[in-house]
Parts: C-alpha cells; structure tokens; sequence
C-alpha cells in the first residue's frame, strides 16, 4: 500500500528535499503552496508532487489538504524568517489540528538548536532541558510543547539539526554567507575561533 505526505514548505530548502526524496521512494506527495503554478516552475525534470493550493495560517486549508495521509511535514517557516510571533504557533496549531482530524497522521518536524543556550548546552541529546537565549528559541520551545501536549493522540517526531548546507539550502547562514555558490572562497564571520552553533 502506498502511503502519503503532506508537505508543509515544499518550496523550502528542507521541505524540498524531503518532497524529492519521499518521490523518489515512491510516496504519493501532497505539497501545499500558496501558489502552485509559481511552485512548479523550479521543478524541472523531476517528477513532481501534487500541488494543493493553501496557506499554513488557515486551518481548514491545512486540515483539507491533510486528509488521507500517513505523515505531514511541518518544514514552512515564516516568510523571510520574519514575523516569527504571530505565525509559528498558529502554524503548527493548524498542522496539529490536521493531524487531529486524520487518525494516526505523524507530524515531522524539522527542528532547530535554538531552543538551547551554547554555553550552557555544548551537546544535546533528547533530555537536555531546553533553555533558549533569544526569542527565537522560546517560540521554537513553545512550538515542541505543543507537540509534546497533543501526544499520544497526534504523534511527532523532531529530527534536529543546526544549519543545512546543500545545492538547494536557499535559507542556510552556511550557504548564504560563509560558503556561497559557486564556491570560490570562504568567508568566516567573526573573530577565529568563535563558534557558530
């Protein structure tokens, strides 16, 4: 039996590569865009998945485009990374509330190392205390929370990592900034030996 996944940020670097790769193990795709005609022009040659049209912020677009599938992943980010107060817990809200309606649907989600502080964190693992440094991080913390509240009933899982470094990683401090294609040099940002989590 073929399953489903909803992607939630296909367009995205992660949620891209996601979209290629579960094609490519022969899951039936659903992409959830704003604007799939727009969507489907960086596709080339590749088989593409099914573009739903909807927004992340609109519950009934997300519930919708949920029904009849096995996974969602929640890999959309607010455009630009701006405005992270007002749309990263109402999209994740909308994404479990698909989840709900859709008995069984994993969410996953990936997620960040903001939610921990460097100093007092070097190495993470799934029972270090999360205790983020910025703002960034409380929203992020709140967002796991929620996932964490909805379970047993909605499972989840975070697959964490920091920066993601690829050909398509269009949102990477890696790519963007330290090791632009095509690579011609490296730029280091700060003073030697100063950590970038």
């Amino acid at each position: 039996m073929t399953k489903a996944i909803l992607v939630l940020g296909a367009t995205g670097s992660i949620g891209g590569a996601v979209t290629r790769v579960m094609l490519r193990r022969g899951w039936q795709v659903r992409a959830m865009v704003r604007d799939p005609a727009r969507a489907q022009g960086g596709w080339g040659d590749d088989v593409m998945p099914h573009w739903v049209q909807g927004d992340a912020m609109l519950r009934d677009d997300v519930v919708r485009a949920a029904t009849g599938v096995d996974v969602i992943l929640h890999g959309v980010n607010p455009a630009g990374y701006r405005n992270w107060e007002t749309t990263v817990l109402p999209m994740i809200d909308n994404t479990i509330a698909a989840a709900k309606a859709i008995s069984g649907a994993r969410i996953v989600l990936p997620g960040t190392i903001y939610n921990y502080d460097a100093a007092t964190a070097p190495v993470i693992d799934e029972t270090t205390p999360q205790n983020p440094p910025g703002r960034k991080g409380d929203i992020r913390k709140a967002l796991e929370c929620r996932l964490t509240d909805a379970a047993p009933e909605v499972p989840s899982l975070i697959v964490r990592a920091g920066d993601y470094f690829g050909p398509d990683a269009q949102q990477s401090w890696f790519a963007q900034a330290l090791a632009k294609a095509p690579l011609k040099q490296i730029t280091y940002p700060g003073r030697t030996g100063i950590g970038h989590a």
